[in-house]
């Protein structure tokens, strides 16, 4: 039995758009205000083009309407009451999409300084219980390496960047752009944290979906993210950037073992060629990829040897409808029963202290 910290790796934060203003030059505020206001048109627009109101499910979860989503210190009183030590937080308000709609790099730039000191002062009441993940401004990769830099600097312990880098305009990762960010993330040693959400892809696909919630449509999310694993594991920036620590959030656990095998399966009795890396793909992802779950039933299988017990991360997913809280430790114990103790303490505080440098 586990008798140190819990540390959940997913966990969530409402910071709103004043929050971000305030920290944002008055001359960038028509500029915030249009490229927030041309992101929300486009997000009705697609809302309606699937004929979706894309409410969150009706059903009354324990987290639903707490304080702690949004006060710092009602946030230490829930996660005291959940038995949680330390969180990952990851912003509910995403700059990712409308950071490059703010009409010049400068502005984009300023914007997301402004959205990281907003996280900064969420946490500044105990700081060392709540990590927050930071975001980069990915259209300017000098900027992008000065604000990771500076993020260091102040005591960052997390970098967020979004899981499809197309959706947002810019290249994939393994594109040679890329090389000076990954020198720099190398040298802070900050992990990369990709919080898996809506797929654009799946546009077409939610249109379709009959069901009253899109239900068909969310179950696909989380399988998606192999396109991610794909272009990090065989186009050889990992064979670049070694020391590259990634952390992808919510992909869930089940369906990855298959992946690996299809993975490595390609690369050996399929004879398909990988030319930039020189170690089956499955190499890549249990050196460098970790995963976070809530509850999921495959933690307790022998699939976990196969994704590497170092690699999982037991998460709240606090204030979401499938969050643990405020049952945690009855979940934790129902899910862990069986692991040896090691085992479990890597699960739930050792990795992501490895990680995020706890």
């Amino acid at each position: 039995m586990h008798t140190g910290r819990i540390l959940s790796a997913d966990s969530h934060v409402s910071i709103s758009h004043d929050q971000v203003l305030a920290n944002l030059a008055t001359k960038w505020h028509d500029a915030y205000d249009n490229a927030t206001g041309g992101f929300a048109r486009a997000q009705q627009q697609a809302a309606a083009q699937a004929n979706q109101q894309w409410t969150r499910n009706p059903h009354r979860h324990p987290a639903a309407g707490r304080m702690g989503n949004q006060d710092p210190a009602d946030r230490l009183i829930d996660m005291d009451a959940d038995g949680v030590d330390i969180e990952v937080l990851y912003s509910e308000l995403s700059g990712f999409r409308y950071f490059n709609l703010m009409g010049s790099d400068e502005g984009g730039n300023a914007a997301t300084r402004a959205f990281n000191d907003a996280l900064t002062e969420f946490a500044s009441i105990n700081p060392e219980r709540r990590v927050v993940s930071y975001q980069l401004p990915l259209h300017d990769i000098d900027a992008a390496v000065a604000e990771g830099h500076r993020i260091k600097s102040i005591g960052g312990k997390s970098l967020q960047l979004p899981v499809f880098p197309t959706e947002v305009g810019v290249p994939d990762y393994f594109h040679e752009q890329w090389d000076p960010l990954w020198t720099a993330i190398t040298e802070t040693d900050l992990p990369i944290t990709c919080h898996v959400g809506l797929n654009t892809a799946l546009n077409s696909l939610a249109q379709r979906d009959p069901t009253p919630q899109r239900g068909i449509m969310v179950s696909v999310i989380a399988p998606t993210t192999s396109e991610a694993f794909g272009m990090w594991m065989v186009t050889g920036v990992l064979e670049r950037f070694p020391d590259l620590k990634l952390v992808f959030v919510e992909t869930q656990l089940g369906w990855v073992p298959w992946y690996l095998h299809i993975m490595d399966d390609l690369a050996t009795r399929q004879r398909y060629e990988f030319p930039a890396i020189k170690e089956l793909p499955s190499f890549y992802f249990q050196r460098n990829i970790h995963l976070t779950f809530i509850e999921d039933p495959w933690v307790a299988t022998d699939d976990r040897y196969k994704l590497g017990v170092k690699n999982l991360m037991w998460s709240t997913d606090y204030p979401h409808p499938v969050s643990s809280w405020p049952n945690s430790q009855q979940i934790i114990e129902e899910q862990l029963k069986g692991l040896p103790d090691d085992e479990q303490s890597l699960i739930l505080e050792g990795n992501a202290a490895r990680v995020w440098n706890l």
